[in-house]
C-alpha cells in the first residue's frame, strides 16, 4: 500500500514482521550458499550469540560459531530448506521466527545415492540493532517421524 503525503507517492513502508523475514530469510540463504562472509553478516556480532544445530551442543559466542560455520560448509556441499509452518513475532527489539525446516543435503550421513531428506523445527531469534534486525539465538530440533526415530536435518 502506498500513501499520499503532500500530494507525493511515497514508497510502502516494510512492517517490522517483513523486515524481520526478510533477515530470516538471509540465514537460510547464507546457509544454503555455505558463504561464511554471509553468515557473518546475518549473526549479531557480540559474545552472547548462541547457535544449536539438531542433535549437537550449543555454540555461544560470534567467533566460535563462526568456526562451526566454516567447518560445516566445507562438509556439506549441497543443502537446500524449504521452510513451512513459518510464524513471525516483533515485540520492539527481539523478534522470533519459528518454521518447520524441510531439509535436503548431501555430504557426510547422506545415502549412497547422494542425497539426504529431514525436518527440524526451528526457532530463530533476532535483535534489532543500529544496523538491521542480527540473528542472536537459531535453536532447530529433529521431528520424530511417524515410526518414531528422529528424522536427519541440517
Amino acid at each position: 500500500m502506498t500513501e499520499e503525503l503532500g500530494g507525493a507517492r511515497q514508497r510502502p513502508v516494510a512492517s517490522a514482521e517483513s523486515v524481520v523475514l526478510n533477515a530470516n530469510t538471509a540465514f537460510y540463504n547464507a546457509f544454503e550458499a555455505g558463504d561464511l562472509d554471509l553468515m557473518a553478516a546475518v549473526w549479531l556480532p557480540e559474545p552472547d550469540p548462541v547457535c544449536i544445530h539438531p542433535g549437537n551442543a550449543a555454540i555461544y559466542g560470534y567467533a566460535e560459531m563462526m568456526r562451526a560455520w566454516a567447518m560445516i560448509f566445507a562438509n556439506t556441499p549441497y543443502i537446500q530448506f524449504f521452510l513451512t509452518d513459518v510464524q513471525v513475532r516483533v515485540d520492539e527489539d527481539v523478534a522470533y521466527v519459528t518454521c518447520t525446516e524441510n531439509v535436503l543435503s548431501s555430504g557426510e550421513g547422506a545415502p549412497e545415492e547422494g542425497f539426504a531428506g529431514g525436518k527440524a523445527l526451528a526457532t530463530n531469534v533476532f535483535r534489532r540493532t543500529n544496523s538491521g534486525w542480527r540473528l542472536w539465538i537459531h535453536h532447530a530440533s529433529p521431528v520424530l517421524s511417524s515410526g518414531g526415530r528422529q528424522e536427519e536435518a541440517e
